[in-house]
């Protein structure tokens, strides 16, 4: 704040001491005098730091200011004449009905095709009576079909609910009733984790659909949706399709773990939909010359929305790939001449760990966008492999506070303006290292803002029915108002809290630092530490635990551990324990949610309410010999159980030789 506050007034008292001084000569040379005498002062007094600021990032400003504007005029158009993703799929297939939309493997969906075959989908569905409004679960492997079906979903009035398919269990049916779902439809490559949980689904409407990837699995009760929309018309009048109240009505869910608990469905309207593609599409200059390799999984917001979005609004090509593939990822972006493609930051790592090939380069990526790469391996990353931009990103799905890097400034996620920080009000407030809470001014109250090179959680100004500033929230309100943080620059006003702390520079540029609160991030996943805390005290049988991320060496993200207490009297050892984790949470849990490591205590500290205390057991990490001695354990990717973690095997994972 002093280095806008202190300049402001030296500019006020210089003024008026050059016009005091000057005040007998002309009236010109007075203001003359006045404005060098104040332009002096506030250059002094440290206002030398915002004019260069300004001057160095007005370009960069200024640009995205223009993308700004092309983002709200499309807002503005698409509220006005109440135009749904539907309609504005339509307009990009009138414009160009035989260009490619979808290219998988060896298939060619043009727009033609992706628009007939989402127009079964919705004959289909109606036919079957499912109405506007009804919540249907999708629960596949990336494909076109996924996208091809939440499509024809929405020309139905449905909302689809977008099933993480690494869920299964316990997690996979909370995420099933937390929509409130009618009917699900899976790949028949998930048929196995749909039977698992088959008994907890009987008032649901299930459909099977696609070959299965080599999966045979028999399911009673199952009906073949690719034999039913077979018969169903290819044809559907603009009439017919449905046209939302409302751009804010409801697109489709997807789940997001939030701060805390077991996932929640994040709302996705058709605004936060069309703001999301078209804001990356317009800041990044991509269009229908493009083709976009999207190897990110459909039913998150990088993959499904960013990526897909592309296809849907802009007309662009979009290249779809069922799982990510290091081997095989440069190669496929020669093979489809890929322009643009999308990462998160392990991706990055893996490539950087493949032999080197001749497609290293010889692609024609002019582009690459995502989050998550580390600021370590960005340079050499550009010139291994000959990416011109890298354009990182930071973005909550259920938040209205979204930033993206637009000049290869190396490890920012984006930047605030220091010209007009009021144009896009996003800030960083000061939180309490222990707890995750903001810090308050004792005298009012409100929230303290984090200064130049000062972590903070960033927050975002909530303005209801402003097209940027408002927020869909979670599909349960309750979890919504957890997320709102009130009083924060003046009595009365609402931030929504992201839980991530960022740090900003002099030009604005911001960096990502950790996330507080309960929630880390591991293999582009968050991880709710509460659902992971849940499953392992059922396992063992209400046994006091406590789950937390730890960084790794050169690894993004945080690696789950948790702390258990050992009771020395309980009749199960260590050993016996480590046997039930291994063998129970896999059918809990999905992969990326199961504790790397695992360490044995004697208590765990606790707040007044009974909190888990984590600061010291994070800054502890799993190293051996900052662990008191207790014993660690770590868990071993091929067999599947957990082996001792001594001095020996923290340096062979530093050495990378254990990889998890």
């Amino acid at each position: 704040d002093g280095i806008v506050t202190r300049p402001r007034l030296a500019l006020v008292a210089g003024g008026v001491a050059g016009y005091w001084l000057a005040a007998s000569s002309s009236c010109s040379f007075a203001v003359f005098s006045s404005i060098a005498v104040a332009f002096v002062a506030y250059a002094l007094a440290g206002g030398w730091r915002y004019l260069r600021a300004a001057v160095l990032t007005f370009p960069r400003d200024f640009r995205a200011a223009r993308c700004l504007l092309g983002t709200l005029g499309a807002l503005r158009r698409m509220t006005r004449l109440r135009l749904g993703i539907v309609q504005l799929f339509a307009e990009t297939v009138a414009k160009q009905p035989e260009a490619v939309c979808f290219r998988y493997e060896d298939e060619v969906w043009t727009f033609r095709r992706v628009d007939e075959y989402s127009n079964r989908v919705a004959n289909l569905l109606l036919e079957t009576g499912h109405s506007p409004g009804q919540v249907v679960a999708l629960f596949a492997e990336s494909r076109p079909e996924f996208a091809c079906l939440w499509l024809g979903m929405a020309k139905a009035g449905v909302v689809a609910a977008l099933i993480n398919y690494n869920l299964r269990a316990q997690s996979l049916v909370h995420c099933l009733r937390a929509a409130e779902a009618s009917s699900m439809l899976f790949g028949a490559e998930l048929a196995p984790a749909v039977k698992e949980v088959a008994a907890s689904l009987a008032e649901m409407r299930l459909y099977r659909f696609g070959d299965g990837h080599g999966v045979g699995e028999s399911l009673d009760g199952v009906n073949d949706f690719d034999k039913m929309l077979a018969g169903a018309s290819g044809q559907m009048a603009p009439g017919q399709q449905f046209r939302p109240d409302s751009t804010k009505d409801r697109l489709f869910f997807i789940y997001t773990s939030g701060t805390t608990g077991l996932p929640k469905a994040a709302v996705i309207s058709h605004h936060r939909f069309a703001m999301m593609a078209n804001t990356v599409g317009i800041i990044l200059n991509i269009g229908p010359s493009d083709s976009v390799y999207d190897c990110l999984p459909l039913y998150h917001t990088a993959g499904g929305i960013l990526g897909v979005g592309q296809a849907f609004l802009r007309g662009a090509t979009v290249v779809i790939r069922r799982k990510f593939s290091a081997s095989a990822f440069w190669e496929d972006c020669v093979k489809y001449n890929c322009t643009v493609a999308q990462y998160i930051g392990e991706l990055c790592r893996y490539l950087l760990a493949q032999p080197s090939r001749p497609s290293d380069q010889g692609h024609r990526l002019r582009l690459m966008f995502g989050n998550g790469l580390r600021p370590q391996i960005w340079r050499e990353f550009q010139r291994r492999f000959g990416v011109k931009q890298m354009a990182e990103f930071y973005g909550a799905t259920e938040s209205n506070c979204n930033l993206i890097n637009l000049d290869n400034t190396v490890g920012a996620v984006g930047f605030l303006s220091v010209i007009a920080p009021w144009a896009y009000p996003l800030k960083l407030v000061k939180v309490d290292q222990d707890t995750g809470e903001p810090l308050r001014h004792p005298s009012t109250g409100l929230c303290q803002l984090a200064g130049v090179g000062e972590p903070g959680e960033l927050v975002g100004s909530i303005v209801r029915g402003d097209l940027l500033r408002d927020i869909d929230g979670y599909v349960s309100k309750a979890a919504t108002e957890k997320k709102v943080l009130r009083n924060v620059l003046r009595q009365g006003d609402a931030y929504f809290s992201t839980g991530d702390v960022l740090c900003m520079d002099e030009l604005g540029y911001v960096y990502f630092l950790d996330r507080t609160g309960d929630t880390f991030r591991w293999k582009g996943e968050n991880v709710s530490t509460a659902e992971v805390e849940a499953s392992i005290s059922s396992v063992l049988h209400l046994a006091d635990c406590t789950v937390y991320g730890v960084e790794l060496p050169g690894i993004e993200g945080r690696a789950g551990m948790a702390a258990i207490v050992a009771e020395p009297a309980a009749a199960a050892s260590p050993e016996d324990l480590l046997d039930c984790l291994s063998r129970d949470l896999p059918g809990r849990l999905p992969a990326y949610a199961r504790p790397l490591f695992i360490r044995f205590v004697s208590r765990i500290e606790s707040t007044g309410t009974f909190k888990m205390m984590k600061t010291e057991l994070r800054r502890d990490g799993a190293q051996p010999d900052r662990c008191s001695g207790d014993p660690l354990f770590y868990l071993d990717c091929r067999s599947g159980r957990y082996l001792p973690l001594d001095e020996s095997a923290w340096a062979a994972i530093q050495r990378g030789d254990i990889r998890f």
